[in-house]
């Protein structure tokens, strides 16, 4: 007689249940994520107009402000960038945490950091 082979019903259940609880949290992050991503993109352009090399640090703030704006960011302002200078090139850098809730009393913590320098 042959062995049968295979998952087993209570397997694929648990294996579903995993997949369903993984793909609901990066349902939940995503949108931080990508906000995260269009912000280095802002920095990264800010830091590299050369019209703004120059300028004063909150010259350079509400040109970021207003990048943001035009990409509906609103959880972030210029006021959080810390703006230095190495040589003539201007380096931005950010630091910001995002609490995403997931479930009842349970969330997810994430710092986010970044620079403009490369």
């Amino acid at each position: 007689m042959n062995k049968q082979r295979g998952v087993t019903l209570s397997g694929l259940l648990f294996a579903a249940i995993v997949i369903i609880i993984i793909g609901a949290a990066a349902l939940k992050v995503m949108p931080d994520v990508l906000e995260y991503l269009t912000v280095l993109k802002d920095m990264k352009a800010v830091a590299q107009d050369p019209s703004l090399r120059d300028a004063s640090a909150s010259e350079v703030r509400k040109y970021f402000d207003r990048r943001l704006q035009m990409d509906y960011i609103t959880g972030i302002s210029g006021s959080d960038l810390d703006i230095s200078r190495e040589g003539s090139n201007l380096v931005l850098k950010i630091a910001y945490s995002r609490r995403i809730p997931l479930v009842s009393n349970v969330a997810l913590v994430i710092d986010f950091e970044g620079s403009s320098a490369k």
